[in-house]
C-alpha cells in the first residue's frame, strides 16, 4: 500500500510539472494576435508600407498582425494609443519624422512623449522630398529661384500638404537658409498643392518622390533639388539641397523616415524578438520590391540607431518649428 500510495505521489507531482510546463509554453510571446497601429488613414504611404511588412512579421511569428488605423491629428491619435497601451509585445505602432519629431514642436500640449513614451524597435525606411516647380517659369535652379523670389517680391508661393506638415516645414527652411520672400499657401493634402504646381497657380512646393517623378518625367514640373543628405537612387540626376547651394539644409530637414515603435516598458526580449523579424521582414525581396515602388529606401536598424535617429530629429525639427514660428495652436 505505501509503495502505492508513494507512486501515486509521484503521478500527481509530475501532473503537476505537466500543467506547470504547459502554462508556461501557454504564456510565451506571441501566443495572440498582435496589434500594429497605422496613425493614418488607409491607402496612403504609412498603410502601404504597414501592410506587406505586417503579412512578413505574422508569418514569421506564427500568430495574426492586425492593422488598425487610427487617423486623426497629425497622426497624434494613434500614435498616443500606441504609447498608452500594455507594454505587453501585442500593440506596436509605426511612427514618422512628422508624429515623433515635428509634432512635439508644433503642438503647444501634445498627449504622449516622443522620448519618454515609446520603445523605438527599428528605423523601417527613409525617404526625401523635392522641391518641384512650375516648369513654365525661367528657373532652372535654387540660385535662380532665390533671386526670382528677391526681384518679384510677393509672387513667389510654395504650397504644402497642410501647415506643419514636412513640405510645409521645408519651404519655411529654404526661406530661413536664403532670406527669400516667398509666402506659404497651405492645402489640405499633398495632392491638390502639386495639381497647382502644375497649373501654375503656385510656383513650387517639397513633395514626395513617388508621386512627383512621374510628373517630373511628364515634364509637367520641374525638379530642382531634393531634401535628402545624398543623392537618391530613383532621380540620381537630381541634385541635393547642399550641391544646389544651400549648404547645411540637410543637417536640419535631410531625410525623412517610418521607425516602429512600442510603448515604453515592453520587455526587452520582446523588443529584439520583433526588431529581428522586422528587419528581416524589411529585408525579403517582396517586400523591398514593394518599398521601391513607393521610392522608399529600406533601412532596418536596431533600436538602439533608431533611438539615436529620433533623439536628433526631435531636436532638429524642434528648432525649424521655433525659429520658422510654425505652430497649430
Amino acid at each position: 500500500m505505501k509503495l502505492q500510495h508513494g507512486w501515486r505521489a509521484v503521478a500527481a507531482v509530475t501532473l503537476c510539472l505537466g500543467f506547470g510546463v504547459s502554462n508556461a509554453q501557454a504564456q510565451a510571446w506571441p501566443n495572440k494576435p498582435i496589434r500594429w497601429i497605422v496613425p493614418f488613414p488607409a491607402g496612403g504611404p504609412t498603410d502601404s508600407f504597414s501592410r506587406p511588412v505586417a503579412q512578413k512579421l505574422s508569418e514569421a511569428l506564427g500568430v495574426p498582425v492586425l492593422i488598425d488605423n487610427r487617423g486623426g491629428a497629425g497622426g497624434g491619435i494613434g500614435v498616443d494609443a500606441v504609447a498608452k497601451s500594455a507594454p505587453d509585445g501585442y500593440t506596436i505602432g509605426l511612427g514618422t519624422t512628422g508624429t515623433h519629431a515635428i509634432n512635439p514642436a508644433l503642438y503647444s500640449r501634445l498627449a504622449y512623449d516622443p522620448l519618454k513614451d515609446f520603445a523605438p524597435l527599428t528605423l523601417a525606411v527613409s525617404y526625401t522630398n523635392i522641391l518641384v516647380i512650375n516648369p513654365n517659369l525661367p528657373i532652372k535652379d535654387i540660385g535662380e529661384l532665390v533671386a526670382y523670389a528677391k526681384a518679384n517680391p510677393g509672387k513667389v508661393t510654395f504650397g504644402s500638404a497642410g501647415n506643419g506638415s514636412s513640405n510645409h516645414l521645408s519651404g519655411e527652411l529654404l526661406k530661413s537658409f536664403t532670406k527669400a520672400p516667398m509666402q506659404h499657401v497651405p492645402y489640405k493634402g499633398s495632392a491638390a498643392a502639386l495639381t497647382d504646381v502644375m497649373a501654375g497657380n503656385i510656383t513650387y512646393m517639397f513633395d514626395i518622390l513617388v508621386t512627383s517623378i512621374p510628373q517630373i518625367r511628364a515634364a509637367k514640373v520641374r525638379a530642382l533639388a531634393i531634401t535628402a543628405p545624398k543623392r537618391s537612387q530613383y532621380i540620381l540626376e537630381v541634385p541635393t539641397m547642399a550641391e544646389a547651394g544651400v549648404p547645411g539644409f540637410d543637417t536640419v530637414g535631410g531625410n525623412l523616415w517610418f521607425g516602429m515603435f512600442a510603448p515604453a516598458g515592453t520587455p526587452r526580449e520582446v523588443v529584439s524578438k520583433l526588431n529581428a523579424e522586422l528587419v528581416k521582414a524589411l529585408k525579403q525581396p517582396e517586400v523591398r520590391e514593394k518599398m521601391a515602388a513607393q521610392a522608399f529606401d529600406v533601412v532596418g536598424s536596431t533600436p538602439e540607431e533608431m533611438s539615436a535617429v529620433l533623439r536628433s530629429d526631435h531636436q532638429n525639427w524642434g528648432k525649424v518649428v521655433k525659429e520658422t514660428g510654425s505652430h497649430i495652436d
